[in-house]
C-alpha cells in the first residue's frame, strides 16, 4: 500500500512518470499483485534551484507500511530509479526516497 509522491521539474510529463512509478511498486511484489494498493500522485514544482547543476528533477518519495527490510526498500528504490532512468530524459537529477509508515498510527477510511 504504498503512497508514492513525485516531485519534479515542469518540463517533464507527469504521465510517464506516474507510471513508470506505478510499474516499479507493482513488479517490486511488495504490494497486491494487481496493484490495487498502488497509490502514485505527481507534483510540478515551479520554483527550484538544484545546486548540482542539472536542469531537471524527479525525487520520488515512496511511504511505505513498516516490516519490510531494508533489502526489500533498497530493490524498491533501485527499481523506481532504474523505470525513472528508462524514461530517456537528459541532463536530470532522480532520487527516490523509501520512508516507513507505522502500522500502529497509520489510518484509512474509505467512504
Amino acid at each position: 500500500m504504498p503512497h508514492c509522491i513525485i516531485e519534479h521539474s515542469p518540463d517533464i510529463p507527469p504521465e510517464g512518470l506516474v507510471q513508470a512509478v506505478f510499474d516499479a511498486a507493482l513488479h517490486s511484489q511488495l504490494f497486491l499483485p494487481d496493484g490495487a494498493d498502488i497509490k502514485v500522485r505527481a507534483i510540478a514544482y515551479q520554483n527550484f534551484k538544484l545546486g548540482d547543476g542539472k536542469a531537471s528533477f524527479v525525487h520520488v518519495v515512496a511511504k511505505i507500511l513498516s516490516g519490510r527490510t531494508e533489502v526489500q526498500k533498497h530493490s524498491l528504490s533501485q527499481a523506481i530509479v532504474h523505470k525513472l532512468s528508462g524514461l530517456g530524459h537528459q541532463d536530470i537529477s532522480i532520487t527516490v526516497e523509501v520512508v516507513d509508515m507505522e502500522r500502529q498510527s497509520y489510518q484509512k477510511h474509505l467512504a
